[in-house]
């Protein structure tokens, strides 16, 4: 009897070619395809499936679980890599193979398989995420077995074995996309002195093809989770499926970036993300309302490190849970509106208002209404200064650079 394997199929060139040569390594394939909102025809996908080989072809629609318990966590982290990638791809991964771990002890399977290079993360991400899930599994990568190097080299060998696979040597790209964005990589973009094309954004316009004029936007948000949009609520799904068209038609979200991989290696990498970069940048503006400055700042140290552990594949880990709870108990008061301006390709917070808010005007104003006792400052002042002038007094002075560090000039002389 074949072992049998479960396959994570996107329906692209990769994993066509995979149900064929894992068939031809005397598997029985079954392929789990996954909707993360990139799966817009699902049927189409099954029926390929069964057309090259696989012994059953199951489909999961995830969005609901893939915005809960993926994408709001890393929203209420702000989590960013490298201060500019919103994570969609990276987020997606650890969901992908927690269901791949379902489906493998469900179908009695004995190994799960994927499509990922030896050059990129997803391959960490899988590999790292179902050891810790399903130790006894093994993980099969054909992409890193096989003799075929390039992608043209995958597509002859579509052809000469009869695989139905969406892409030809006039469209190179390779996509991956789901409801909190696209990362789009190959071909002509290898070159990172190119310009990309236009055919290679979906989501997003161009700054010249967006509107002359801004469109405002009202995102309402609870424990840090946006809930609302102008005043409706929405679910989850449609707050993003909104904002990816509002913020996308005003080219906000396109993102042109050499990255750091984890394996060592410098990748020039495409990414459309037009509610990400629009909701992040509504919760950072709402925080700035709510929480305090030590927690402002520690929380941005942490959004760096909780970035980071998504990007290399570290989701089912302990220190995961351990930043996840800082993250959740910063979110109590993260309650209220932010107004977003959205104009050809730029999103900024224009507007912000919360019942928790630690912004107070009588304390803030320079008017009329000001509570502040400014003569209090004297004395806070002397306080504030006071290690200053006694190391001064004691120690810098006496040195002869002086606490000028190196400025021309001396004391009590003009430089």
């Amino acid at each position: 009897m074949a072992e049998k394997v479960v396959l994570a199929y996107s329906g692209g060139l990769d994993t066509s070619v995979i149900i064929h040569w894992l068939m031809d390594k005397g598997y029985d394939v079954v392929t789990l395809t996954i909707d993360l909102g990139n799966q817009p025809k699902l049927d189409e996908i099954r029926e390929r499936a069964l057309k090259i080989g696989a012994i059953s072809a199951r489909v999961i629609d995830a969005r609901a679980l893939f915005v809960e318990h993926f994408v709001w966590p890393a929203l209420r982290a702000n989590a960013v890599y490298e201060g500019v990638y919103p994570l969609a791809t990276a987020l997606g991964r650890p969901l992908i193979a927690k269901l791949l771990v379902d489906v493998a002890l469900e179908e009695g399977a004995s190994a799960v398989a994927h499509g990922c290079t030896g050059k990129g993360n997803d391959q960490v991400r899988f590999d790292v995420a179902v050891g810790a899930l399903a130790p006894d599994l093994k993980v099969l990568a054909p992409v890193r077995e096989w003799e075929m190097k390039t992608r043209d080299d995958e597509i002859e060998y579509a052809h000469r074995n009869n695989i139905p696979i969406p892409v030809t040597k006039a469209n190179p790209y390779s996509v991956d996309e789901n409801l909190w964005g696209r990362s789009i990589e190959a071909g002509i973009l290898e070159d990172p002195w190119f310009e990309p094309p236009e055919d290679v954004y979906l989501w997003t316009k161009s700054v010249e093809a967006a509107p002359a004029k801004p469109t405002y936007v009202e995102i309402e948000f609870k424990l840090g989770v946006p809930v609302a949009l102008d005043g409706e609520e929405l679910t989850p799904l449609e707050i993003i499926d909104r904002l990816n068209k509002v913020a996308g038609d005003h080219g906000v979200g396109r993102i042109d970036h050499v990255e750091n991989r984890l394996v060592g290696i410098k990748s020039r990498e495409i990414y459309e993300s037009p509610a990400g970069v629009t909701l992040i940048a509504a919760h950072q503006a709402l925080e700035t309302l709510t929480l305090s400055k030590d927690q402002v700042r520690m929380k941005n140290r942490v959004a760096q490190d909780y970035a980071d552990l998504i990007y290399n594949g570290l989701w089912f880990t302990a220190h995961h849970q351990d930043l996840a709870a800082y993250i959740t108990s910063t979110q109590r008061h993260v309650n209220g509106t932010v107004r977003m301006k959205l104009h050809k390709g730029a999103c900024k917070p224009v507007g912000r208002k919360s019942p928790d808010s630690l912004y107070n005007l009588s304390l803030a104003t320079y008017d009329k209404g000001d509570m502040f006792d400014q003569r209090s400052a004297i004395g806070f002042i002397h306080i504030w200064g006071l290690p200053v002038r006694v190391q001064a007094q004691t120690q810098l002075l006496k040195d002869p650079q002086g606490p000028t560090l190196g400025l021309p000039g001396s004391y009590g002389e003009k430089a």
